[in-house]
């Protein structure tokens, strides 16, 4: 089962936090939210998700 982890608000930011976690070895895939047109999902299987979220920290402040 696929999980949100994260709703990016720019497909191209959308597309560089997902190319970084593939990068990681993650499966990370994008879909466009339901709610506006202007936020993609990023999603993971559930089972990466404890792995996953430590990466995105990472990835998204840098440390």
């Amino acid at each position: 089962m696929w999980t949100v982890i994260y709703i990016a608000q720019s497909e191209k930011l959308a597309n560089q936090v997902t190319q970084k976690l593939n990068a990681e070895g993650f499966l990370a895939k994008i879909r466009g939210s339901g709610v506006s047109k202007q936020q993609y999902e990023i999603v993971v299987p559930e089972t990466e998700l404890d792995e996953v979220q430590e990466v995105l920290n990472e990835i998204l402040h840098g440390h």
